[in-house]
Formats: C-alpha cells, structure tokens, sequence
C-alpha cells in the first residue's frame, strides 16, 4: 500500500484528510510542523506528502526545497498566482487551494502516485560528461553531484533520451507533466536557463540549445 504524509498544522483539516485516505487503503503518517515534517522524513521514504504551507517553525515553502525525490501536493489557502507559481517552480508538483473537494483531492493524488510508477528509467543516461541517474534523481557532471529541481530533472531526462531530435516546445511540455505539474512556456523557459547555469558552473559548456522558433535540443 502507498504511503502518504499529511503535513498539516490544524487539526481539523488534518483529521478530515486522514480519514478521506484511510478510507482508500493508503498508510497516513502525520506531521502538525515542517519541523516534525523533516523528522519523519529522515526516517522513512513516502510515495505522496500532502503539504500546507502555513506551518509552524519551518515553512511549507522550505519543506518543498528540501525535497528532491518525493511527489508533493500543496494544499493551501494562499490562492494568488505568485504563491502557486512559486511553489511549483520550486519543486511541488500540484497545487490544491482550501477548501477543497474530497474527491478532486482523491484523483490528484491518484495522478502523481501513477505518475511517479511510470517514470523509472532501468539505465542512467549518459551523454559526454553527463550523467543522469536515476534512482535518486541525481545529475553527476565529470563526476560532481548537482542537484536539480524536479522540472529541471524531467527536462533533462527527456532531452537526453532524445540526444539527436529537436523537442518541439509543446512537445516537451507534455513529455514533462509525466513528471511536473503545470509547466508552461514562461516557466520552461526560465527552468531551461537555470538547467543550463548549473551544467555552465561545473563545465564551461553548452549542453542545451535552443532552436528558434520550434523547440529544443541537446547539443552536439
């Protein structure tokens, strides 16, 4: 069975959500603050955090940079565009405003779970000095570790297994959701150059280009 976290500082709300899950058969762990969030998740590994932003000593917000290869859905009240924005850039893969629908909630979850089952790779990918693995989601550049966001991750995953083909830009959009929620062309755009600054400050090399007008590609 899934395991899922509830991260979530009223009790109310937590107690609701927890029995929406138990009644799906998924295993609740519970967290009432980001501190206690980060506890348990040195302990244990989770298929799903459902995560509020609003929490006591350590912020939603925080918990979501500190998180590389888990799925997260931000249920919050903070409704304006930038907060959402922000969180997904940042690493969240949906975003779900209070209050919520029980059901709507039910079926996002059931996305990332199937998502997160159908996005392994059985190989690391490898192309020059690049290499990307994986199992923990790791960039290794000449053999230097780079952390990537989730976004920045699923990007490079797909232009790698494509090296020789130019990836229309709607195309990898929709290649990327697989893995990372409401991407658009702004927000690719500007994933794509924080991609090609982290590969830039390990080595002085272009690994992505841009071709005008149609899409993307890797480098030759």
């Amino acid at each position: 069975m899934k395991k899922i976290l509830i991260v979530e500082d009223d009790t109310g709300i937590h107690n609701i959500i927890e029995e929406l899950l138990k009644n799906e058969n998924y295993i609740i762990y519970n967290a009432y603050s980001g501190t206690e969030a980060l506890l348990l998740l040195e302990k244990e590994k989770y298929d799903l955090i459902l995560l509020d932003l609003m929490l006591p000593a350590i912020s939603g917000e925080e918990i979501i940079r500190k998180v590389n290869d888990t799925p997260i859905i931000v249920l919050s009240a903070k409704a304006s565009s930038d907060d959402k924005v922000g969180c997904l850039l940042s690493g969240a893969n949906d975003y779900i405003t209070k209050p919520f629908d029980g059901k709507e909630l039910l079926a996002r979850i059931a996305v990332q779970l199937r998502r997160k089952n159908n996005t392994s790779i059985s190989e690391t990918l490898k192309y020059k000095t690049l290499e990307l693995l994986n199992d923990n989601h790791t960039l290794l550049i000449s053999n230097k570790k780079v952390n990537l966001t989730k976004t920045e991750y699923a990007i490079l995953k797909h232009l790698l297994l494509n090296p020789h083909q130019v990836i229309p830009k709607n195309r990898l959009l929709d290649l990327i959701k697989i893995d990372t929620e409401d991407c658009n062309e702004f927000s690719l755009r500007v994933h794509i150059s924080n991609l090609r600054k982290k590969i830039r400050d390990c080595i002085e090399d272009e690994y992505i280009e841009s071709i005008w007008g149609i899409g993307f590609k890797i480098k030759e």
